[in-house]
């Protein structure tokens, strides 16, 4: 009955040890039967994307202020020169009347829910 306990903490310390000398532990790669697909790896982007800047852009960083815009600058107002002469305001002609215009029929209204078709 001794033997038992005994025998349990042997056999934890020895797989401790086989495991202890392994470079790497995962389970998983027992089961994955995949196989990487052949061919040599090069990155799509060897220098980075283009448009895009590296790091952590500068709005996020601690403490940084955005850049006041320089004040606009202001062109010297010149004065206007003064007309030498008021010219005459023109009277404006008098209203041409109006053709006096024909009155059409207006047809009478339906009694109908349906509106009336367009007349050709």
């Amino acid at each position: 009955m001794r033997r038992r306990p005994i025998i349990l903490i042997a056999s934890l310390l020895v797989s401790g040890i086989m495991l202890g000398g392994c470079s790497t532990f995962d389970p998983t790669e027992w089961f994955n039967t995949k196989k990487p697909l052949p061919g040599d790896r090069k990155e799509l982007f060897p220098g980075g994307v283009p448009g895009v800047a590296r790091g952590v852009p500068p709005e996020l960083v601690e403490g940084y202020r955005e850049q006041e815009p320089p004040p606009p600058q202001v062109a010297e107002e010149k004065p206007k020169p003064q007309p030498r002469s008021n010219p005459r305001p023109r009277q404006a002609a008098a209203p041409r009347a109006a053709p006096p215009r024909q009155q059409q029929a207006v047809p009478e209204e339906s009694q109908s829910v349906f509106p009336e078709p367009p007349r050709r």
